[in-house]
């Protein structure tokens, strides 16, 4: 549904706005969340420049025929001030923040666009939009990221260097705003390695209990769509009292299927003392806790490799993986799931796990430990304001807070 002017909000920006705030002369920066997906990744930047007392931040979340459900609510979750998509569309901001493409032709004011999975090149072969699997599909193509002959982003953080050389190829016109920023998400999860601990014990675990983690992405070839019983069998298989189960599904299931949907589906495992991580509370933090992640091609199974936890594919959807993607790399240094003990499996897990993090943390960034400083200059650029003399300071990750039964 269209929201009409009479239900614009009385905000910090526009028509009789110096008459309404308390801190005037703020540039305005704008975070753009059209799905979950991108509003969580966005939710790590965000930190990087909202306690600047010469910045205001908004959220809009873009209101069109066929939007996700669900985004306003996770948005106002976050308490963040959301303007509504007809009034952001109406106003010029300092900054534009997006990790989607989705939209960017309509927003006006610089924008620094940023990836929302491992890496900025998808690792499907072919457009999921497409009526048929004809298109190919990398992220960083020009219909992507033009519109009428116009470069969108003003600043397009690319995660490796791999994938300027990609720019160079499928959008040559857009490689004067390309900065290669690394991965923030990596980062994040990175430096929460020292809370391991800590998320253990928010997940109820103690030191001798391992966690082995099922993590699914979205889409019928995934682990939720091929194989809804491998959370229940899991769990039925390990011995409950060396092991935890806990499963981490992509926003977009519970975006597409309702989270009352989903519980309700899983409600026999949660029961069985299955951890089951709701989207916007602590899966970065499960992955940190785990000693085992069985997964699939999403980029959270790529993220855990990265991070060095040991991994078995449950899944592998073939030739729709795009060759050398993360996800391709993931699946060939990674064993398959097969029917047998579980022992064994988990052990030739952790026979592959360096040289698997080794190649996974390679693919998603060209600069670890870089991201928020990259990511931070980029956007104080943008607005036109000099960069605070202090570090950038990225908070701890939230702990995981399963539902319960």
């Amino acid at each position: 549904m269209l929201v009409s002017r009479e239900m614009w909000i009385r905000g910090p920006v526009g028509a009789g706005a110096e008459a309404r705030v308390t801190r005037a002369g703020c540039r305005t920066a704008v975070v753009v969340v059209p799905t979950m997906t991108a509003g969580t990744r966005l939710l790590d930047l965000v930190p990087l420049l909202e306690s600047d007392h010469r910045v205001q931040v908004v959220f809009t979340v873009p209101h069109t025929t066929d939007h996700w459900p669900g985004v306003e609510e996770f948005v106002r979750a976050q308490h963040g001030l959301l303007l509504p998509w007809e009034q952001a569309v109406q106003h010029t901001f300092d900054l534009v923040l997006a990790a989607s493409h989705r939209h960017l032709e309509q927003l006006r004011g610089p924008i620094l666009l940023v990836g929302h999975g491992a890496g900025t090149m998808k690792s499907h072969r072919y457009s999921r939009k497409a009526e048929t699997p004809a298109l190919p599909a990398t992220g960083l193509d020009r219909e992507l990221l033009t519109y009428r002959g116009r470069v969108l982003p003003a600043a397009l953080a690319l995660a490796t260097e791999d994938e300027k050389v990609a720019l160079e190829s499928l959008c040559p016109e857009a490689l004067p705003a390309a900065v290669v920023a690394g991965d923030v998400c990596l980062d994040r999860m990175t430096a929460g390695t020292a809370f391991r601990e800590h998320y253990r014990q928010a997940l109820g675990l103690n030191p001798r209990r391992r966690l082995v983690t099922i993590s699914s992405t979205w889409s019928t070839d995934s682990i939720f769509g091929r194989v809804p019983s491998l959370c229940r069998a899991i769990l039925d298989a390990l011995p409950p009292a060396r092991y935890s189960v806990a499963a981490v599904l992509h926003p977009n299931v519970w975006t597409v299927h309702g989270r009352r949907q989903v519980t309700a589906w899983l409600s026999d495992c949660v029961e069985a003392g299955l951890r089951l991580i709701p989207p916007d509370h602590g899966w970065q933090a499960t992955m940190i806790a785990s000693d085992w992640v069985i997964g699939d091609h999403g980029s959270t199974t790529a993220y855990a490799a990265a991070l060095g936890r040991p991994v078995t594919l449950a899944t592998d959807p073939g030739d729709q993986l795009r060759t050398g993607s993360i996800a391709d790399l993931v699946r060939q240094n990674t064993p398959l799931l097969e029917a047998g003990p579980l022992a064994e499996q988990e052990s030739a897990a952790v026979r592959h796990c360096d040289r698997l993090s080794s190649v996974a943390a390679k693919a998603i960034t060209s600069r670890p430990g870089e991201a928020a400083g990259i990511l931070r200059s980029a956007m104080y650029r943008l607005l036109g304001l000099a960069e605070p003399e202090s570090p950038p300071v990225v908070p701890m990750l939230p702990s995981p807070r399963p539902i319960e039964a």
